[in-house]
């Protein structure tokens, strides 16, 4: 029997192809001004005993599941008694099981004890998909992110610590045509000196029930950035970019209008002659109308 599923539900592109468990209901923080995914819930947790029933009747219609992705927008909001006693029930119906995956957010991280990631980690966690959206705090406070530079390294230094993998998403074009640069420069500065598995570029797209918000919440006026400014953006990003450790790079999404792929710093020529291509005309763009969230 499928499971029945608390709309809508999102999930990392990444985990198309993977079991998803709803654990939480819509996100625990929901005040990004440009996030228009669960506004049209009311954040809460699951009972446990409804989260068990779902697994029990997923392990009989996918009894052969090996990677699962638990929703909705911060599963890492649990307590981590409740996370233990869900990652158990897991490994205990599905024995090709080899990787649980959630979105976290930079204050569910900062929230739980370094021994109780470690210990998430020894039960099955092994990747956590966290939105940075800009390293430069005048964007997190103009986004209302609810975080800061600092907090967000310090929560990818302590996810790192414990073992876990981090999947690390920036929002190309957030900072508009008159703060790209601080956009830009912020975020080279946050992932040259925290720690990354994997990191994802995505391209700012508003909907519309959200974009007056959006722009009344940045408090100056703010102008979108066209194709090639934001492959200006990206080729800023690529150049600056020197990581602690080598990071698997992605910015195939569809809201992008270039698709990007290698490893940085070992890849970075090839990444940044593939954008020079594109700035002068030499590369195909994904059409407007192939993009999206």
């Amino acid at each position: 029997m499928p499971l029945n599923y608390h709309m809508p539900l999102y999930r990392p592109p990444s985990e198309a192809e993977n079991l998803i468990i709803q654990v939480t209901l819509g996100c625990s923080f929901n005040r990004c001004s440009f996030c228009s995914m669960y506004r049209s819930k009311q954040y809460s947790q699951r009972p446990l005993e409804d989260v068990i029933e779902d697994i029990g009747r997923a392990a009989r219609s996918a009894p052969d599941a090996r990677r699962v992705f638990l929703a909705d927008g911060d599963a890492l909001s649990l307590s981590t008694e409740q996370l233990v006693a869900i990652l158990d029930a897991l490994h205990a119906v599905f024995p090709m099981l080899n990787r649980v995956s959630c979105y976290a957010t930079p204050a569910n991280l900062l929230g739980k004890g370094a021994d109780e990631l470690t210990l998430l980690k020894q039960r099955g966690l092994k990747l956590l998909y966290l939105g940075i959206e800009s390293g430069s705090n005048l964007i997190l406070k103009k986004i209302t992110k609810g975080a800061s530079q600092r907090g967000i390294a310090e929560a990818m230094q302590k996810a790192s610590d414990a073992g876990l993998k981090v999947s690390a998403t920036v929002i190309l074009g957030l900072g508009g045509k008159s703060r790209w640069q601080e956009h830009i420069d912020g975020t080279i500065e946050l992932l040259n000196r925290a720690p990354v598995t994997y990191f994802s570029m995505l391209q700012i797209y508003l909907e519309d029930e959200i974009t007056a918000e959006f722009r009344d919440k940045f408090a100056e006026p703010f102008e979108f950035q066209e194709d090639h400014a934001i492959l200006l953006e990206q080729q800023r990003l690529i150049s600056g970019i020197n990581p602690p450790r080598p990071v698997i790079f992605r910015s195939n999404h569809a809201s992008n209008a270039l698709a990007l792929a290698g490893n940085l710093p070992r890849d970075r020529g090839k990444i940044l002659a593939q954008l020079q291509a594109a700035l002068a005309g030499q590369e195909p763009l994904r059409p407007w109308c192939l993009r999206g969230m």
